[in-house]
C-alpha cells in the first residue's frame, strides 16, 4: 500500500512545487508572512547510501518545517552534499575510478532515497560541496579572512590594508614583543621633548622580510604548528573521532602525534564577543554552557619558572630556554607547587633528549615520549592512571625558591596553556593522583584541603 500511496503524493507534490521557497522578486512570493530557516547537516555521500542515523536527524528536522508551513510562515528547507572528503579519495586509490563519477553517482543514490522518504526539501536549491558555484565563495571568504586583521582596540576586523596605514603613517608602531602598539598625540609630544624612551620600532626601521612577518602574524588565517593525528598510509590527517585505540577507523591503519604545519584561525580573537552574544540567544541553557566550555575562556597568570641550569658549564645545553612557562587559574596555590609538568611534545623535552642531563632516565624518556605521541587528546584526558617520567630537569618555584622535579605526562596537553603546568597536588585531583603515583611532595596551602578545579 505505501508503494502506491507515497510515490503518487510524492509527485505531486513536486509537480505544485509543494516546497519551493520563492524568492521576494519572484510572482507569489508574500513578504507579510514570518520567516524559518530550517537546515539539517549535509550528510557525506559515501557507501552504498543513506543509514539509519540519516533519517532519525532528518525526520525531526522535517516535521518542524511542515508544522511551520501550516502555521503560515515562508519555510526555506534546502538540502546538499559535503562532497570533499577522505571516502572519496580512498574509493579513487583502491578502484582506479575518478573520484568526481563515483561521487556524482552516490549524490543521485543519496538524492533518490531522501526523496523516497517524502521529506519536504526545497530541491531547486540543492548544492554540493564540489560544485565549482558552491567552493568559489569558501575561497572569497578564505581570501577575506586572509586579508584581516583583529583590531582589539576597536573589537572587530579590519582589512590589512588599514593595519600597514596604521604603520606608514606612525600611528602605529611594533613592540619588543611583535604587537602592535599605538601611538597618540600626547605621547609623541613628550617623545619630542624627552627622546624615544620605549623599545617599539617605527614601520621603516624593519627590513622587508621582518615586515612581512609582522603583517602575517596578524593575519585572522595564518600558518601555525599543531599537534595532529597523523596517518602515513591515508595521507591526511584525522579528527579525534576518527581514530581508535591508535589506529584510523577507516582502514585500520597506524595513527602518529606529530606537529605538523598548518593553515589555523585566529579564533580565539572572538572569544569575548562570542561568551556575550551567547547571552542573547533563545537556546537550551544546557546548549549554551556547552558552547561557553567550548570557548573556554580561563582566567589566571602567566608565571615563569627560572630552569636550575649551570650556564657557566659547557656542557649545559644552550638549546635549553631559561625558563618554562605556565598559565595558572589559581596563581595563589603556587606555594603548594612541589613538581612541574610538561606535554611530552614540549619543545624541551626534544633538547633534553638531544643533550640529556645526568639524571635524565634517556631510554625511558624517550619511550615515554614517543607512546604518549600516539594517543589522542581524549584518550589521554580520560586515562585515570597516571603515567609519566623524570626529565632529569629542576625548576626554582619563584615565590619559595624551592628547587622542584621537572616531569613529563600525557595528562597535559601541548595545546593548552603553554604545554606546561606547576603542579600543586593538594588542591588538583590530576595532579594528586600523579603525585601518589610517583611518591611526590603533596603540600596544603588551602585549609583544610580542598580539591579545585584549576589548571
Amino acid at each position: 500500500m505505501a508503494g502506491q500511496i507515497e510515490p503518487k503524493w510524492q509527485a505531486v507534490w513536486e509537480e505544485r512545487s509543494a516546497f519551493v521557497a520563492l524568492n521576494p522578486d519572484q510572482d507569489g512570493f508574500d513578504g507579510s508572512r514570518p520567516k524559518f530557516y530550517g537546515l539539517d547537516m549535509f550528510p557525506y555521500p559515501s557507501g552504498a547510501g543513506l543509514h539509519v542515523g540519516h533519517p532519525e536527524g532528518y525526520t525531526a528536522t522535517d516535521i518542524v518545517c511542515r508544522y511551520k508551513r501550516m502555521r503560515g510562515f515562508n519555510v526555506l528547507h534546502p538540502m546538499g552534499f559535503d562532497a570533499f572528503g577522505l571516502p572519496a579519495e580512498q574509493h579513487a586509490i583502491q578502484t582506479g575510478e575518478h573520484p568526481a563519477k563515483f561521487t556524482r553517482q552516490t549524490i543521485d543514490t543519496f538524492r533518490r532515497q531522501l526523496k523516497r522518504f517524502g521529506f519536504s526539501y526545497d530541491w531547486t536549491r540543492e548544492i554540493a560541496t564540489i560544485d565549482e558555484q558552491y567552493y568559489k565563495w569558501t575561497q572569497w571568504i578564505f581570501l577575506k579572512i586572509y586579508n584581516s586583521w583583529y583590531d582589539a582596540q576597536d573589537k572587530q576586523a579590519r582589512p590589512i590594508s588599514e593595519l600597514i596605514h596604521l604603520l606608514e603613517t606612525g600611528i602605529g608602531r611594533v613592540g619588543p614583543d611583535g604587537e602592535l602598539v599605538r601611538v597618540n598625540e600626547i605621547s609623541r609630544a613628550v617623545e619630542s621633548i624627552a627622546g624615544d624612551s620605549d623599545l617599539s620600532r617605527q614601520w621603516h626601521e624593519l627590513s622587508a622580510e621582518e615586515q612581512r612577518a609582522f603583517i602575517d602574524d596578524h593575519r585572522l588565517a595564518y600558518v601555525g604548528e599543531q599537534t595532529v593525528n597523523w596517518c602515513p598510509a591515508l595521507g591526511t590527517v584525522l579528527a579525534n573521532e576518527e581514530v581508535i585505540d591508535g589506529r584510523s577507523e577507516r582502514g585500520g591503519h597506524p595513527v602518529f602525534r606529530k606537529p605538523l604545519k598548518q593553515w589555523l584561525f585566529r579564533i580565539t580573537a572572538y572569544a569575548e564577543r562570542l561568551l556575550e552574544g551567547l547571552d542573547d540567544l533563545d537556546w537550551p541553557e544546557s546548549t549554551k554552557t556547552q558552547q561557553r566550555e567550548w570557548i573556554g575562556r580561563s582566567e589566571g597568570a602567566e608565571i615563569d619558572f627560572e630552569l636550575d641550569l649551570d650556564l657557566d658549564d659547557p656542557e649545559t645545553d644552550t638549546d635549553l630556554p631559561p625558563a618554562l612557562r605556565v598559565f595558572t587559574t589559581r596563581p595563589d596555590t603556587i606555594f603548594g607547587a612541589t613538581y612541574m609538568v610538561i606535554a611530552p611534545e614540549h619543545e624541551v623535552i626534544d633538547a633534553v633528549l638531544a643533550n640529556p642531563r645526568s639524571e635524565t632516565p634517556t631510554d625511558e624518556l624517550r619511550a615515554y615520549v614517543e607512546a604518549a605521541k600516539n594517543k589522542s587528546d581524549k584518550e589521554r584526558l580520560e586515562n585515570k592512571d597516571k603515567t609519566g617520567c623524570f626529565t632529569g630537569l629542576y625548576a626554582i618555584n619563584p615565590a619559595s625558591r624551592e628547587r622542584i622535579p621537572v616531569w613529563t605526562s600525557d595528562y597535559v596537553l601541548a595545546g593548552y596553556g603553554f604545554g606546561a603546568i606547576m603542579a600543586v597536588p593538594a588542591h588538583d585531583k590530576r595532579d594528586y593522583e600523579f603525585a601518589k603515583a610517583f611518591n611526590l611532595p603533596i603540600r596544603d596551602v588551602i585549609y583544610p584541603r580542598t580539591i579545585l578545579a584549576m589548571a
